[in-house]
């Protein structure tokens, strides 16, 4: 599949890479183009502009939140383009969430951009855990939570998680996007408000029988 990375940070850098390893065809977009070289060639990708992030079959959005329509609204039309919002609206500490509640990230980004599908996903995925491909205790695969009001955009983002080697997790409709940012909100507080590091993920478990 040919998938437009937009950011160049640590969550930008490894989409890329997994992508990369996972046979796919991976376009990365920064903000500094030379970085974006950069980091490209270190992860076996392509570094390409605005005009050719915006024609592939996916895109993640791996940028802050505050950046994240400016960033696609550069892409040009993006009109049924599945885009998967990895953003949270986080403080300046990292410790809250500027909004939620009665909205989130992905559905503000939704009504800035409505020709994209915005899947969220990956939000409650550390960087470490990204990078590493670990699994999660007892040989799980890593969850990835995924919640879209397009049942074919959200498809596409279960094929790219499960070729990384996620497990995928039906979280229904954008609106629970709300869930899914608060989620990662306790998953942040736990890793460094708590001290439990950035080698964790959360999973929901069934019980023994």
């Amino acid at each position: 599949m040919k998938v437009s990375v937009i950011g160049t940070g640590s969550m930008g850098r490894g989409f890329a890479a997994r992508l990369v390893k996972a046979g796919h065809s991976v376009g990365l977009m920064g903000r500094d183009a030379a970085k974006a070289a950069e980091v490209a060639k270190a992860v076996g990708a392509a570094a390409v502009g605005a005009r050719d992030a915006g024609k592939a079959d996916a895109i993640v959005l791996a940028v802050p939140y505050d950046n994240a329509v400016a960033a696609l609204k550069a892409l040009g039309d993006l009109d049924g383009v599945p885009v998967i919002d990895i953003t949270n609206p986080l403080t300046a500490d990292y410790m809250g969430l500027t909004i939620g509640h009665t909205t989130s990230a992905a559905e503000e980004i939704a009504g800035a951009v409505p020709g994209a599908l915005l899947v969220k996903g990956f939000n409650t995925v550390f960087a470490e855990v990204l990078a590493s491909g670990r699994k999660a205790e007892g040989g799980r695969d890593v969850p990835a939570f995924l919640a879209s009001d397009s049942a074919d955009a959200k498809a596409v983002a279960a094929d790219l998680a499960r070729s990384m080697g996620f497990a995928v997790v039906d979280a229904g409709g954008l609106g629970n996007a709300r869930y899914l940012e608060a989620l990662a909100g306790l998953n942040i507080y736990l890793g460094y408000g708590a001290g439990l590091g950035t080698a964790i993920t959360p999973v929901w478990l069934p019980l023994a029988a």
